[in-house]
């Protein structure tokens, strides 16, 4: 197996496009990644696109939209993992020593999609779903679970969304740019008792990419190379619904073997993106990341440990509660802030001396399962 790099990632301003086609968002994002790798079009080798609502064969259309065709090229859906999954088959296409040279593309159009409301309906044999358990009654059941369980107030929830709206007013590729107060939150409409809607991330549109290539032919195109230490997918099992529905096992179960993968533990990250959501969520993750233990992770955010200066920054993106979550793109736009930040092209939101990151995306509802799929990875410069 050869050790792999991300030479080049570029990305689209989240929001809400109706005016802007799919594969017009894909081809935005695969250009500047393009560019930010210093290749040409040609040069690349094969693709990854990652889509749930824009049609079939969608990454054809993104990427001839610039001029490639004549290459390998698969479409992926995996829910809300779909671009992390991009990333991943594309890290092993080229750890595998199958291709030198590739891209892998999240996008999506929410706003132009015939399936846009429609996200929370639910699938067709899913009972509990039918009677009115769908996606977001889970999330809320899930929280005031978690509340009761670990005498977690509201304000300590909504804190997440301040810390990441914060976070977000500093990034020009943030869906939204406005910082928010623990009133505002909590006020904000109501959406399923606990959960108001700036406990919720946005629909969004928009488009990730990302270029990858053998670390050893690396300094062939830049002198920053980020080398991808660990690439982790994994799908659920039927844990969560019956047992603990605060918990994560196939989260930490992903994270422990990127962990291992990549020699490294949780002690070691610097910067993190994580699945935000929902805001409660991303306090689970902490646990299920390993960065605390069950019953501290409101002490995590409230000493700053997670906060821009602590000592492992989360969403410094705004992560998907401000910058957006274009679904499939998601785990792509996560891969591209942490390389802006191993680079230390980060801007305001810079982590000083980030050495090491960790990216986790979590998407999909299954009857009967704990979720669908999840994806860890671990960057390192």
């Amino acid at each position: 197996m050869r050790d792999v790099a991300i030479i080049g990632v570029g990305s689209t301003v989240m929001g809400k496009f109706p005016e802007s086609l799919p594969y017009e968002l894909g081809a935005e994002a695969a250009r500047a990644a393009i560019q930010d790798a210093g290749i040409s079009p040609g040069d690349l080798q094969f693709a990854y696109c990652a889509n749930l609502y824009g049609g079939m064969v969608i990454g054809q259309a993104v990427l001839g939209e610039i001029g490639i065709t004549d290459i390998e090229l698969t479409n992926i859906e995996n829910a809300c993992t779909g671009g992390a999954t991009a990333v991943r088959k594309a890290w092993w296409d080229i750890a595998s020593g199958l291709y030198d040279i590739g891209i892998a593309v999240g996008v999506e159009s929410i706003t132009t999609s015939p399936m846009a409301g429609k996200l929370i309906t639910p699938a067709k044999g899913d009972i509990t779903g039918e009677l009115g358990m769908n996606m977001v009654a889970r999330f809320a059941l899930s929280q005031r679970r978690y509340m009761d369980m670990f005498n977690i107030s509201l304000e300590q929830i909504a804190q997440v969304s301040v810390k990441n709206h914060r976070n977000g007013c500093m990034n020009p590729y943030s869906q939204y740019r406005k910082e928010l107060t623990i009133e505002e939150i909590l006020n904000s409409r109501p959406i399923c008792e606990p959960i108001t809607l700036l406990q919720c991330c946005p629909s969004t549109d928009g488009a990730a990419a990302a270029i990858l290539v053998p670390l050893d032919l690396a300094g062939k195109y830049t002198s920053q190379p980020v080398t991808i230490a660990a690439s982790v997918l994994k799908s659920g099992d039927y844990a969560f619904r019956w047992e603990d529905m605060t918990f994560s096992d196939m989260t930490s179960k992903c994270a422990n073997s990127a962990y291992e993968m990549a020699g490294l533990g949780p002690e070691d990250v610097n910067v993190c993106e994580l699945h935000d959501a929902f805001a409660m969520n991303e306090l689970q993750h902490y646990v299920e990341l390993g960065f605390c233990k069950r019953g501290e992770e409101v002490r995590l955010l409230e000493d700053g440990v997670t906060e821009l200066g602590g000592k492992i920054p989360v969403n410094t993106s705004g992560g998907l509660l401000s910058k957006g979550h274009p679904v499939s793109a998601s785990g792509v736009a996560q891969i591209a802030e942490l390389v802006w930040q191993l680079r230390g092209q980060a801007g305001e939101r810079q982590v000083a001396g980030a050495k090491v990151a960790l990216a986790h995306v979590i998407g999909g509802e299954v009857t009967g399962l704990e979720s669908g799929a999840v994806a860890v990875h671990i960057l390192k410069r």
